[in-house]
C-alpha cells in the first residue's frame, strides 16, 4: 500500500478496540514470569554451553599477547574464541568499532575472547584466568580537550550539521536583550533492565539466533555481513525485550560471540554480557558541550537564535544532533545551528532515547528560561509569543496574510520566516492546558521565595518537540475457520506495548474481538516491519497491521461472494446492505492469508511531520544540604491519534522518569588517566528509583494527523523525555536563585549559591 495522499475516514475511525486504555495482551506473560526473554529460551535447544566475554583492559593500544593455557585447562572449558581463531570476520555497517578486537584495541572492554565451558561459572572462573598483555597508547578522553580540533561532520542524523537563515551574527548583535551561555550535558548510559543476552544454535549452515534487540531485520543482515554467510542463512528471533532505549538498534557482541562460540563448540551457546561490561563494551549517549545565543526585542520577540553542538565518537562515528529542536520549536528572523564533531578514544556513541533531542532541549529549554527572566516575562508567555506554524529554519520570508485564520503570534513570526507548515502543531495549546491543569499561576516569579519548611520550593517548564519520522512496515494476517485473526511481523516489543496496539488495529480492521487476535512478533521469518526505535515504531508498524488487514478484507469480501467496496466487518460478521455473514466463514475450507507492506510517498515533504509537547515541574531544594526532591510532574503532550491512552501514558511517565535521571544524577564518569567509564554498574551509575520519582501527570490533546499515516497517529514514548531534566533545573533555580548549566544538577553545584537558611 503506497500512503501518498492524507487519510480519510477509514474503519480505524470507528475507534471500538483503537484508543482505549486496554491492558497489555501480554501483560499476564510478563507478570508471571513466563514471557520467553533471550537468555532464557530453555524450550529452544537443549544442552547449551555458556560463554563469558573477556574485555580489553585498556582503552587505545595494541595487544602483544594473550596467554589462554590456564583458562583452557579449567574446568569444564569447551572452547575459547578469539579474533585469531574466529576466521575472516567482517565489520557491519552500523558498528563503528569491531565487536571483537584483533590485534588493536579501539576501546576499553572491546570484547578479545569468549570462553565457553559446560557452565556459567566454570566459563566466568576460566575467563578470570585469560591472561593479556598489552601496550597502551595514549588517546584522547576529554570533549573540552578535544574542542578545539573538532570538525563540520558531513552530517547529522535526519539532517545536515549545520543551518542558516539571515543574518544571526548581526541581529544577536544588535539585538537588545541578549542571552549567550554554555551548557554541558554528560555521557550516559542506557541502563535498561535485561542486558544484552543471546542464544545461538547451528544445524548444519544454518544459524539461529534468540537475541535481545529492537531491529530484527537489521541485526539479521548485520550478523550475516560480519560472519561473510549469506543473509537468507540467518533467523533472528526476539519475541520479548526487556528494554533497549536506543543500545539495541545494532547487532553488539554478545550476538556476534554466541554465534562463533556455537560454531567453535558444535553445539548452542548463550551469551549474556555482564553489566559491569555494558557501559564500556556497548554504546552510551555521548557528552555535549553546547552554546545557545537568543536575542530578543524588549516585549519577548526573538530576532535571533543560535545554537552550537560538540560532542565525540571513535573515529568513523558521528555526533549528537542535539541542534534539531532549534530549527523547529521558535520563531526569529535570523538564526543559525552548528554541529561539530571531535574524534575520541571512548567507546562508541550512538542512540539513546531521544538521541540529539533530548541533549539539546537541556540547553536550548534553560537558555529560555534565563531570556525570561531578563525580560522579566512569565517563561510560558515567552514561549507563546515565538510559536510558529512552519518550520523556521526554511526562507524565503512571505506576507503577513493569513487566510488560514491561525494565532496572532504565530501569524506574525511565520511572516518574518516562512517555510514548510507543519502537519499539527498543538504547541501554545500544550504549554495553555499544562500551565492550567498544574497551577502555573501560583509560581512565584522572582526566585528563592516560596518555603515549606525547610524545603525552598519552586516551579520549571520547558517544551518538548521530536519529529514522528515514518518508514516501511510490512505485515502478515491470517484468518482462520474459528474466526481467529493472527499477526505475524518482525516488529519488536521493548515495552513499549507492541503486541496490544497491533491487536487493536487488527482487531478494529476485522471486526472481531481483541481476544480472537493473536500477534507474533521478533522472528525475521515474519514481514520486516519498521522495528522499534526513533519513535517511528508506533505510527509505522500498526500502519504495515493496517495494509495487511485491507487485503485480508478484500479476500474475505470476496471468497462471501461481497463487493469490498461496499463490505464492513463487526461483531464477527461481514455485512453489506441487509446481509451479514460471520467472518469465520470466510476460511471455512482454508485459512486466508494477506500480507502486505505500507510505503510512504512524499507527504513528509510536503508538512513537517512532528510531536509536541510541554513539561510542567515541582521540585523542593533543603535549604541546608541542597538536596533535591522532585514533588509533582505533568506531561502535556500533542502526538497525533493515542491508540492506547494506558500504554502510551506509560510511556511518557517513563520518559519522565528518565528525565528526572538525567537532570539531577545520571552521569558516567570518565577516568581521563585510563580512557573508561568508571562507574559501569549499577551500583554507582545512578538512576532514579520509587522513592525518587513524586506524582505524575500526562494529558494527551485530543489529536488527528491524517497526514500521518492511515492510522493518524504519530510516536510518543521519547516525546514524553524532551525537555523534562530543562524543566526540572529551571524548577531549582526557581526555587533557589541558583543558575547551574552543567548537567547534572547535583547538590555540590548548589551549595555555595544557596540562600540563607531562614
Amino acid at each position: 500500500m503506497k500512503f501518498d495522499t492524507p487519510a480519510t475516514t477509514n474503519p480505524i475511525d470507528q475507534l471500538k478496540i483503537v484508543g482505549k486504555p486496554v491492558d497489555r495482551v501480554e501483560g499476564v506473560l510478563k507478570t508471571t514470569g513466563t514471557a520467553p526473554y533471550a537468555y532464557e529460551r530453555h524450550d529452544a535447544v537443549r544442552n547449551p554451553a555458556y560463554g563469558y566475554v573477556v574485555g580489553a583492559p585498556v582503552a587505545k593500544g595494541r595487544i602483544r599477547s594473550l596467554d589462554l593455557a590456564a583458562a583452557r585447562r579449567a574446568p569444564g572449558v569447551i572452547t575459547i574464541v578469539t579474533a585469531e581463531t574466529a576466521g575472516k570476520l567482517g565489520k557491519g555497517r552500523m558498528n563503528t568499532a569491531s565487536l571483537l578486537a584483533g590485534s588493536d584495541i579501539d576501546h576499553y572492554h572491546q570484547a578479545l575472547a569468549l570462553v565457553v565451558a559446560e557452565s556459567f561459572e566454570q566459563a566466568r572462573a576460566a575467563a578470570e584466568l585469560v591472561r593479556v598483555t598489552c601496550d597502551r597508547a595514549p588517546g584522547k578522553y576529554d570533549l573540552e580537550e578535544a574542542r578545539s580540533s573538532a570538525f563540520r561532520p558531513k552530517s547529522i542524523t535526519a539532517g545536515a550539521p549545520d543551518s542558516a537563515v539571515g543574518d544571526f551574527t548581526g541581529a544577536f548583535a544588535a539585538a537588545p536583550v541578549q542571552v549567550d551561555a554554555t551548557y554541558t550535558t554528560p555521557d550516559q548510559t542506557h541502563a535498561m533492565m535485561e542486558p544484552h543476552a543471546t542464544l545461538a544454535a547451528w544445524k548444519g549452515d544454518q544459524l539461529t539466533i534468540w537475541t535481545s534487540t529492537q531491529m530484527v531485520d537489521w541485526n539479521k543482515g548485520e550478523i550475516a555481513l560480519t560472519l561473510g554467510i549469506p543473509k537468507e542463512k540467518v533467523r533472528v528471533i526476539s519475541p520479548f525485550v526487556g528494554g533497549g532505549f536506543g543500545v539495541k538498534l545494532f547487532l553488539r557482541a554478545d550476538a556476534l560471540l554466541a554465534a562463533l562460540g556455537a560454531r567453535a563448540a558444535r553445539r548452542p551457546v548463550k551469551v549474556a554480557l555482564q553489566r559491569a561490561l555494558i557501559a564500556n563494551n556497548t554504546t552510551h549517549r555521548p557528552a555535549t558541550i553546547q552554546r545557545v545565543r537568543i536575542g530578543a526585542t524588549r516585549d519577548g520577540r526573538i530576532t535571533a537564535i543560535g545554537h552550537e553542538s560538540w560532542s565525540g565518537d571513535l573515529p568513523g562515528g558521528k555526533p549528537d544532533g542535539a541542534v534539531h529542536q532549534t530549527r523547529m520549536l521558535y520563531a526569529g528572523a535570523h538564526r543559525m545551528t552548528a554541529t561539530r564533531f571531535a574524534v575520541l578514544d571512548l567507546p562508541e556513541a550512538n542512540a539513546m532515547r531521544a538521541p540529539g533531542e533530548a541533549t539539546g532541549h537541556m540547553a536550548l529549554e534553560v537558555a529560555m528560561d534565563e531570556l525570561a527572566d531578563k525580560l522579566g516575562m512569565d517563561p510560558v508567555e515567552l514561549r507563546v509569543r515565538n510559536d510558529t506554524q512552519v518550520v523556521p529554519d526554511h526562507s524565503p520570508p512571505q506576507s503577513a496574510d493569513d487566510p488560514q485564520g491561525r494565532k496572532p503570534e504565530a501569524a506574525e513570526n511565520d511572516a518574518k520566516s516562512a517555510g514548510q507548515p507543519f502537519s499539527q502543531r498543538q504547541f501554545v495549546e500544550c504549554l495553555r492546558v499544562g500551565a492550567d491543569r498544574f497551577g502555573w499561576n501560583r509560581r512565584h516569579a522572582r526566585p528563592a521565595q516560596v518555603r515549606d519548611g525547610r524545603w525552598l520550593v519552586g516551579m520549571g517548564v520547558a517544551s518538548a518537540y521530536r519529529g514522528a519520522p515514518v518508514t516501511r512496515s510490512a505485515a502478515r494476517v491470517r484468518l482462520d475457520a474459528r474466526g481467529r485473526v493472527t499477526v505475524e511481523t518482525d516488529m519488536t516489543d521493548i515495552g513499549t506495548g507492541s503486541y496490544t496496539i497491533i491487536a487493536q488495529t487488527a482487531a478494529e480492521m476485522m471486526g472481531v474481538p481483541l481476544n480472537s487476535v493473536f500477534v507474533r512478533l521478533g522472528d525475521s521469518t515474519f514481514p520486516v516491519s519498521a522495528g522499534s526505535g526513533g519513535q517511528w515504531g508506533a505510527a509505522s508498524a500498526t500502519a504495515g497491521v493496517y495494509a495487511a488487514c485491507v487485503k485480508l478484507r478484500e479476500a474475505v469480501a470476496n471468497r462471501l461472494g461481497i463487493d469490498p467496496a461496499k463490505a464492513s466487518f463487526s461483531d464477527g460478521e461481514v455485512r453489506a446492505g441487509s446481509r451479514g455473514v460471520p467472518l469465520r466463514q470466510a476460511a471455512a475450507h482454508g485459512e486466508l492469508v494477506a500480507e502486505d507492506f505500507i510505503e510512504f510517498g512524499d507527504l513528509a515533504k510536503k508538512a513537517q511531520q512532528s510531536t509536541f509537547g510541554a513539561h510542567f515541574v515541582e521540585v523542593a531544594v533543603d535549604a541546608f544540604t541542597a538536596e533535591i526532591r522532585v514533588r509533582r510532574m505533568l506531561a502535556v503532550c500533542a502526538a497525533g491519534r493515542i491508540l492506547n491512552p494506558k500504554s502510551a501514558r506509560s510511556q511518557v511517565i517513563g520518559a519522565m522518569t528518565m528525565g528526572v535521571g538525567g537532570a539531577i544524577m545520571e552521569a558516567l564518569a570518565v577516568d581521563e588517566r585510563h580512557g573508561l567509564f568508571i562507574n559501569h554498574d549499577l551500583a554507582s551509575y545512578e538512576v532514579p528509583v520509587h522513592a525518587d520519582i513524586p506524582r505524575q501527570d500526562v494529558i494527551f490533546l485530543d489529536e488527528v494527523d491524517p497526514m500521518s499515516s492511515p492510522m493518524k497517529a504519530k510516536g510518543v514514548g521519547e516525546l514524553g523525555m524532551c525537555g523534562v531534566s530543562a524543566a526540572i533545573a529551571n524548577a531549582i533555580h526557581n526555587a533557589t536563585g541558583v543558575r547551574v548549566r552543567d548537567y547534572p544538577v547535583t547538590l555540590e553545584k548548589l551549595l555555595a549559591g544557596m540562600p540563607a537558611p531562614a
